[in-house]
């Protein structure tokens, strides 16, 4: 453990969750191969699509339109449809694809269960906080057994803009209608997490390494208010 800041006194907890809480990289190169497996089944042309087509396809759209830099759903979507009517199908057919494709994405995305070590020590830490969700990503909450230790996850997207922008963090603390400076935010990222958070004026706590073990190395910006190197030292820091 490492204290760069000394930490105030919070009333509240947030967490990131992809690579925070579970180790997300396994989980989303399954969700994108089952993704591309399903899209050659119902649609013959897209064999001709390789992962990275599709890639490129996403990374032409958020060029043209930055805001779905921060709608990972919709800009999925729209690569989806936009990427079938290139391959030749119909409007109607296209809109109806992206949307069963979506769907099927955001199904196996969230196919997987939070470890019982987390939970349990989310539980425990419930006792004395409230716990809260703030997460770039889209994975379902409810659906990975989260849904009964976090009050509430916020993502981003119809306006809201990822993390390091501040727009969550603000959003939560009015939920939870505490001070910024009552919040601490855990997270693995020093860009997205603790930037974030120290920019929006709330404390931050950076799991480092990851949750599968990656060390990070601290960028250019504000100092967390402590480094820790797993969930169970967060417990000793708390």
């Amino acid at each position: 453990m490492k204290i760069y800041l000394r930490p105030h006194s919070f009333s509240a907890i947030s967490f990131d969750l992809d690579d925070t809480l579970y180790d997300n990289g396994p989980i989303i190169r399954a969700a994108e191969q089952s993704l591309l497996e399903f899209l050659n089944y119902r649609y013959s042309e897209t064999l001709r699509w390789q992962r990275t087509d599709w890639l490129e396809l996403k990374k032409r759209l958020i060029l043209n339109h930055p805001e779905l830099a921060h709608d990972t759903t919709a800009a999925r979507l729209i690569m989806l449809e936009q990427g079938l009517l290139g391959l030749g199908y119909s409007r109607g057919e296209s809109e109806e694809g992206a949307n069963a494709g979506l769907n099927h994405f955001l199904a196996a995305r969230s196919a997987f269960t939070v470890s019982k070590p987390v939970i349990k020590l989310l539980e425990a830490l419930s006792e004395q906080y409230p716990l809260i969700g703030i997460t770039n990503g889209n994975v379902d909450a409810d659906k990975i057994g989260l849904g009964n230790v976090l009050d509430f996850v916020l993502h981003p997207g119809q306006g809201t803009r990822m993390k390091p922008y501040p727009d969550m963090f603000y959003s939560a603390c009015r939920k939870l209608d505490i001070p910024l400076h009552s919040l601490l935010h855990v997270g693995d990222s020093h860009v997205s997490d603790v930037q974030g958070a120290r920019l929006a004026g709330c404390q931050s706590a950076w799991l480092n390494p990851k949750f599968d073990g990656a060390k990070s190395v601290m960028s250019h910006g504000l100092l967390p208010h402590v480094e820790v190197s797993s969930l169970q030292e967060l417990i000793a820091f708390l």
